[in-house]
C-alpha cells in the first residue's frame, strides 16, 4: 500500500489553517455576552451596542471566512 504523503500534508496543512475559526467563534461568543450584559444594565444604549456589536462581529467572522479560503486553496490549488 502507498502513502501518499502529498494528499496527507495537504489535509494536515488545511486543517492547521482552520485553528483560527475556533478563535473566532470563541471571540463571536463572548461579545454576544458582552452585549447582552451591556444592553441589560443600560437598555437605552441598545442601538449603540448592537451596531458596534454587529460591525465587530462582520471583522471577526472575516477571519474565519479567510481561513476557510486558505484551507480551500491549500486542497484543491495547491
Amino acid at each position: 500500500m502507498e502513502i501518499d504523503w502529498v494528499t496527507i500534508t495537504k489535509m494536515l496543512a488545511a486543517a492547521l489553517v482552520m485553528v483560527p475559526t475556533a478563535g473566532a467563534a470563541l471571540g463571536i461568543g463572548l461579545m454576544g455576552y458582552a452585549a447582552v450584559q451591556g444592553i441589560s444594565r443600560n437598555p437605552d444604549s441598545s442601538g449603540e451596542v448592537q451596531t458596534t456589536l454587529i460591525l465587530a462581529v462582520a471583522f471577526t467572522e472575516a477571519i474565519a471566512i479567510y481561513s476557510l479560503v486558505v484551507a480551500l486553496l491549500i486542497l484543491f490549488v495547491a
